[in-house]
């Protein structure tokens, strides 16, 4: 077994290599760019590397650098994680002949795996089923369009190298083709240096289910069942769950081994997933498609590590030590049901935009590790860190297992209402409103199901004005009873020394303006007025955590956890969280400063193009530019009806979060002036 590895990666997966090397007392080194000097990665491992600037390509991407940090440390092997250098058949390369073992498969075999096209032409040759399409190398634009005419739309268009969502378009119709082309290729450029793609047919109800396989240098080849991946936003995965509900044991069997020959066609050592779409016909049968193989450990292992009870991490280091697989395939069983969750820094509400910001509270529930937890937690971040916008916006990952997927639901759902993130927008409601969403519940599983579900997904408020104006009147006065020598008849905010007394309120709550009043009877008793309706506030601080309240007012009694920064009170109860600002009644109201007439960057990013000129008439929800950050393209659209003005940057610039990108005369005012 290797004595020294280093970790060529950051975050989350950083972390989790960390910790089975710790298990197999195998010293690790961490690498890490300037955003990540203070990083939990660099803190867990044994030694630390600093490897450059924080853009990826400036670090995380520099291969020779990596190289040479791993051969000044005295490490034996690189342990590329997921992501950046994972799949890269040069590095690969390029540590066997540095004299470093690569974890992870030959380099022929990523290279084999790496373009899809390619990738498609061995798996046909191999007899895995194919979805119908075109993987050829004309990328001629109007070629490709023809292709697409032939196979039929709705088509899909993906990046011939990509992976994880990127350079990947779903087009309806003829017209919207060479858009979401040009599109795609863009995306595909900038995230893996290859502008190439391929056409295939989009199938339509479709699930995707991928199968973790494994090979050793010794010829085994295993596969570890399968994961449901269908839960997808931005073709990206939101939850994936093992194994796949409603999978018949016949068809389980033939994609597996189907997925074993994928791996055998190409000689493949190491930890992978062959990823499959099924599609679900209306007789109630199933076929099965190759997509694609992942040449790395991917995310959502943890899955298939609850329902093994294997350490995937620690095959990886054993095979790559040429030791052969631990199990063969008739000693590998599944165990119960397992639920992964995918808690990013986005707004879901608002087309999944990733946030940034700091981690200004991070609660978790309690948690274990490894495949033996009921509740796991995966991160690569503490309370005060910062989530930036050089890398993907996943903040961490909630894995729990139960004996059936009812009791893994119920567990989840129950550890997501514990997330308490406070800083920056996540998705953790999100994800509990899929949980309860009737397709999810009763799974029926596929790549639609967040469109199926919009209504029951976005814009739900669980928490009322009433709840969260009590609980905010709760902590105030609880924040100041705390505080030394507190009193409230000092207070100028209409507190009244005769008999009765009375205290006014006012918050804003989804950007609308309301009042309270707190009265306090003879006898102690607190009476709050909310609107037209008034009734007893009785609550209880924790007393070993001052966040968490027993709050009692008209018709509820709630336990909540309320966390005040600055004027924001953030409630988080069973039933969802939500957030509202207190507005000091002492101070003068300020002007907020108006932004109308320039349309501003949602984001830090660079801008990709413009789709207007100075001086065109455009429409409200019109796209007016096209943003690429953490990652991703977003596209930027006009609020109102209006004239453009200026534009502002050119593309390739580089634009802070709110920086105006362009001048735009709403077309009331320009009817106003006229």
């Amino acid at each position: 077994m290797f004595s020294k590895i280093l970790i060529a990666n950051r975050g989350e997966i950083a972390c989790r290599v960390h910790a089975s090397c710790a298990l197999l007392a195998i010293k690790t080194v961490a690498i890490y760019a300037d955003a990540d000097a203070t990083a939990k990665h660099v803190q867990l491992c044994n030694e630390a590397v600093h490897i450059g600037p924080s853009n990826p390509k400036d670090s995380y991407l520099r291969g020779e650098a990596i190289i040479a940090a791993a051969k000044a440390c005295g490490a034996q092997a690189i342990h590329p994680g997921y992501g950046f250098l994972s799949e890269n058949a040069g590095f690969a390369q390029a540590c066997a002949d540095a004299g470093l073992v690569f974890i992870g498969p030959p380099p022929a075999a990523i290279e084999a795996m790496g373009l899809k096209a390619q990738a498609k032409a061995r798996m046909e040759a191999a007899g895995v089923p194919l979805v119908p399409g075109y993987h050829g190398s004309n990328q001629k634009a109007a070629f490709l369009r023809a292709q697409a005419a032939r196979i039929g739309y709705p088509v899909l268009i993906k990046a011939s190298a990509g992976g994880g969502g990127k350079g990947m378009r779903v087009v309806e119709r003829d017209a919207d083709f060479d858009a979401a082309l040009a599109s795609c290729q863009r995306e595909a450029q900038s995230s893996f240096g290859n502008d190439a793609v391929l056409i295939e047919k989009y199938v339509k109800r479709p699930r995707h289910i991928e199968i973790q396989i494994f090979g050793d240098t010794q010829g085994n080849c295993v596969y570890l069942f399968e994961r449901d991946c269908s839960v997808q936003r931005r073709h990206q995965k939101v939850l994936e769950e093992a194994p796949a509900p409603g999978l018949p044991d016949a068809l389980r069997q033939q994609m597996g081994e189907a997925a074993v020959a994928a791996a055998r066609a190409v000689g493949y050592v190491g930890a992978g997933t062959v990823e499959f779409i099924v599609e679900q016909r209306d007789d109630g049968s199933m076929a099965f498609f190759f997509m694609e193989m992942n040449t790395r450990l991917q995310v959502e292992h943890p899955v298939t590590e609850a329902i093994t009870g294997v350490d995937l991490v620690e095959w990886q280091l054993r095979v790559a030590c040429g030791e052969p697989l631990p199990l063969t395939q008739a000693q590998l069983r599944i165990t119960g049901h397992a639920i992964e969750a995918r808690i990013c820094a986005e707004n879901p509400d608002n087309n999944f935009l990733p946030a940034t910001g700091t981690l200004q509270v991070y609660a978790k529930p309690p948690h274990s590790s490894f495949a033996s937890s009921a509740l796991r937690f995966d991160d690569g971040v503490r309370q005060g860190d910062a989530i930036s916008p050089y890398y993907d916006s996943m903040v961490a990952k909630l894995i729990v297992h139960g004996s059936t997927r009812a009791e893994a639901l119920a567990r989840l759902d129950a550890a997501l209402a514990q997330t308490h993130i406070v800083g920056l927008q996540t998705n953790v409601q999100f994800l509990r409103h899929v949980l309860a969403s009737p397709s999810f519940a009763q799974a029926q599983l596929d790549t639609a199901l967040i469109t199926r579900e919009h209504s029951l997904l976005f814009q739900r408020e669980k928490l009322g004005l009433p709840l969260m104006v009590a609980a905010a009147v709760a902590h105030s006065l609880a924040q100041e009873a705390q505080l030394a020598g507190a009193d409230p008849f000092s207070r100028r905010d209409h507190w009244s020394t005769h008999g009765t007394r009375m205290r006014r309120f006012a918050f804003e709550f989804h950007g609308e303006r309301h009042e309270a009043r707190l009265e306090v009877l003879h006898d102690g008793a607190r009476m709050l007025s909310l609107n037209h309706s008034t009734g007893p506030l009785l609550w209880q601080q924790g007393a070993d955590d001052a966040s968490r309240f027993a709050l009692q007012f008209l018709a509820f009694s709630e336990r909540l956890n309320i966390y005040a920064i600055g004027h924001e009170m953030h409630v988080f109860s069973a039933m969802g969280a939500s957030k509202i600002i207190a507005i000091d009644l002492l101070a003068h109201a300020a002007e907020s400063a108006s932004s109308s007439g320039k349309l501003s960057a949602p984001m830090p990013g660079k801008v990709v193009a413009f789709k207007v000129q100075a001086g065109d008439a455009v429409r409200a929800g019109q796209i007016l530019a096209v943003m690429d950050a953490m990652k991703m393209e977003h596209s930027i659209a006009a609020p109102s009806d209006g004239t453009v003005g200026e534009l502002l940057y050119a593309p390739g610039d580089q634009v802070a979060e709110g920086a105006p990108l362009l001048t735009l005369t709403p077309a009331a005012m320009k009817e106003a002036a006229a």
